[in-house]
């Protein structure tokens, strides 16, 4: 690997104790935790209960974190929240939980500004808000973009109108979106087998990144930075059956350009596990498309990205691109690390 290039973990999470707290009483909460359960069943709500106290220190540990980083030659992790879904809070409350979360956020990331770059996330459900929040987490905070989810809220998808003014704000600020799933909203039938995360966050990765295709969104504006966890999810392995559909049927003609081709214009994570997923993900989106991803800490994450990438032999410009290069043209330039600033 090119010693010039920083190594960019993109997708790596901490828990704000804050939020938490304040949620704790709230209805919404526990109305969530029981559409949740529902979806998980009850083994994988019992697994997750465990898996999530045991977690805890590598959720909020800055010492347990860059040891983990260092074992995995991570140079910059970017950080954000715990994708847990607030979409049922009023504007009130809302305003409080983003607050609180970008807080946090960018509290722990100044811990050790060398090494972690925070985004924030924004109440997407209330659109005027989120554009006041998006705007503060880029302009007051130093945030390089924000965290949404596949949906802004029930009966509102990510191409929904009343965003407009959102999607709007996120490419004059230049500010990246992360688009991370929490589950799927197929509801209780993948309540077994933990297919709530194995199938559902693919699925609503991909349901989410196809509205914003055939939306015509990438076209109206060039300039956003779309980005999405997991490679994706199932629309970067598929997107000739999008193309199919849109070269044989009226009603999915919606755009000058093919899906694939608006596809390729944002980004995803490597976070596809084996060497033949990764090099298709890269022949699918492009070698300039493709960030380092881990998912850090959760077990659905892997602990050796780069072992992983350099495992897929790509040449040496693209595993450069991907290990550091192309994380940079999404958030921008990295912290230079202690000792190099004059």
């Amino acid at each position: 690997m090119s010693a010039a290039v920083r190594t960019v973990d993109v997708h790596a999470h901490v828990a704000v104790p804050a939020v938490d707290a304040l949620i704790e009483k709230e209805p919404g909460l526990a109305r969530q935790r029981q559409v949740d359960a529902a979806s998980l069943g009850p083994e994988s709500t019992a697994y997750n209960m465990r898996h999530i106290a045991e977690l805890a220190p590598k959720l909020t540990d800055l010492d347990l974190r860059l040891a983990a980083m260092d074992r995995a030659r991570v140079d910059v992790q970017v950080v954000t929240a715990t994708p847990l879904p607030h979409a049922w809070a009023d504007v009130e409350l809302a305003g409080r939980i983003v607050a609180a979360s970008n807080e946090g956020v960018a509290g722990f990331c100044a811990r050790e500004p060398s090494r972690l770059v925070p985004v924030g996330t924004v109440a997407l459900q209330h659109p005027g808000l989120a554009v006041e929040q998006l705007e503060t987490a880029v302009r007051e905070m130093g945030m390089r973009g924000v965290q949404i989810s596949t949906a802004a809220g029930p009966g509102m998808e990510l191409d929904d109108p009343a965003l407009a003014d959102f999607w709007a704000a996120a490419e004059e600020l230049d500010a990246a979106v992360l688009i991370h799933p929490w589950g799927c909203t197929l509801g209780e039938r993948l309540n077994a087998y933990y297919l709530f995360n194995s199938v559902g966050n693919p699925t609503e990765t991909a349901l989410a990144l196809s509205r914003i295709v055939f939306s015509g969104l990438l076209e109206r504006h060039p300039g956003l930075r779309i980005w999405s966890a997991h490679g994706g999810g199932y629309l970067a392995g598929y997107m000739v059956r999008a193309d199919h559909a849109w070269e044989m049927r009226g009603d999915a003609r919606t755009t000058r350009q093919r899906p694939s081709a608006l596809l390729r214009r944002t980004f995803v994570d490597s976070l596809v596990y084996t060497p033949e997923q990764l090099r298709h993900l890269v022949a699918s989106m492009g070698a300039g498309q493709v960030t380092l991803g881990s998912d850090h800490p959760f077990d659905m994450g892997v602990e050796d990205p780069v072992d992983r990438l350099l495992a897929a032999g790509f040449d040496q410009a693209t595993t450069d691109a991907i290990r550091g290069g192309n994380a940079v043209r999404l958030l921008g330039d990295m912290p230079e690390p202690i000792g190099t600033r004059s």
